[in-house]
């Protein structure tokens, strides 16, 4: 038992870590309430100048909502697709499954600005640059191996006595999946949406290739006004991000809990 206790100094390591982690997100708070004209630590000046000015942004408010709607129905689709891929990958165990596996995580082998670079190709020539179809189908390609990998581990650990002894009860293949596997699933159903959702509400190196002048994405216009100027508004729009950021742990853990969904 005591061979197993953290020394201090290493608790000290591991604290210095945390805090070298975590310095971004910490010095990103006094930024943003900031009352300068530019980017600066400390502030000399405090106010909320930067938050009236992102409420009255009509640009990056815009780009919230696209990236808002885009990251739930790209996640709504990656569910519809990953479930049952996953069904069938893990427990048919037909021919072809672990090819169908590769080929849906194949793009989590890639660099972004690969994917990116290769999908600007294709939808150049298909008429998608610059639409919400193509955003959708462009930031699918990332979050399907997300949902998939989560979904299949999620599935390979579920006990199948349980499914076994409905279908000995006469329980129907269709019945079973949707009164006792899907249930089971839960846990990995909500880490698999959060995931999804927090990868396409945040990619903005895939985005850059497929947006317009007339639809855009929160990351990507960020990304413009940065290259433009270097005002605190960026700093007010990061922490408020991170507050929804925390809002969806706070409801996955309040939902399933955190210890159940993550898988170990």
């Amino acid at each position: 038992m005591e061979a197993n206790e953290i020394s201090v100094p290493m608790k000290i390591l591991v604290a210095l870590l945390f805090l070298f982690l975590l310095a971004p997100v910490i010095l990103v708070v006094p930024i943003s309430f900031s009352g300068e004209q530019i980017l600066s630590f400390p502030p000399e000046s405090w106010s909320l100048r930067w938050y009236a000015a992102l409420a009255d942004n009509p640009k990056i408010i815009s780009a919230f909502w696209t990236s808002l709607v885009l990251g739930a129905v790209v996640t709504v689709i990656s569910l519809a697709v990953a479930i049952p891929a996953a069904y069938v990958i893990v427990r048919m165990r037909t021919f072809g499954s672990a090819f169908l596996y590769n080929l849906f995580t194949a793009p989590l082998l890639l660099p972004t600005i690969v994917l990116g670079l290769a999908i600007l190709i294709v939808f150049a020539s298909m008429g998608f640059l610059g639409t919400f179809t193509g955003l959708v189908i462009g930031h699918l390609v990332i979050t399907l191996p997300y949902a998939l990998r989560v979904l299949a581990t999620t599935l390979g650990n579920l006990n199948l006595a349980c499914e076994e002894a409905a279908s000995t009860l006469g329980g129907r293949p269709i019945t079973v999946f949707r009164r006792v596997t899907l249930p089971m699933m839960a846990p990995g159903i909500v880490a698999a949406t959060a995931l999804c959702f927090l990868v396409s509400f945040d990619e903005v190196v895939i985005t850059l290739f497929l947006t317009g002048p007339r639809l855009t994405t929160l990351p990507v216009e960020l990304f413009h006004h940065v290259e433009s100027r270097a005002d605190p508004l960026v700093a007010s729009v990061s922490v408020l991000l991170i507050l929804l950021t925390l809002a969806v742990v706070m409801i996955v853990d309040r939902t399933v809990g955190l210890s159940r969904t993550f898988v170990k």
